[in-house]
């Protein structure tokens, strides 16, 4: 079978895709603590508006988050929870190497 021809494959892909950039993968940290306000985004990013805005459409496309309108106001929550143990999984591999390589080093230059 062909991975191209495969929905799931293709649904997953573009999961991971749409977390593989560093500012819609915080965004998801973020959103793990509960809903946020736009405006949040707004403040604690060194980004324009329309710039948050288009991350924000490429997580809600793949289905990781959605939105409530208040008002005028847009609040974003995590709708895919579930990609927060994967990402823990990650975070905890990549420390341990990292420490594991520290140690090396240190104890190379012990030596």
């Amino acid at each position: 079978m062909n991975p191209k021809d495969d929905f799931l494959t293709q649904e997953t892909a573009k999961i991971l895709k749409a977390i593989s950039h560093p500012t819609r993968l915080w965004m998801v940290e973020q959103l793990a603590q509960g809903e946020l306000c736009v405006c949040v985004f707004n403040e604690n990013l060194e980004s324009d508006f329309s710039t948050i805005s288009k991350h924000l459409t490429v997580l809600k496309e793949a289905g990781l988050v959605d939105f409530e309108k208040r008002g005028k106001q847009v609040f974003y929550y995590l709708k895919m929870t579930c990609v927060l143990n994967f990402i823990a999984c990650i975070k905890g591999t990549v420390k341990q190497e990292y420490l594991d390589k520290l140690k090396k080093i240190e104890n190379h230059e012990a030596a």
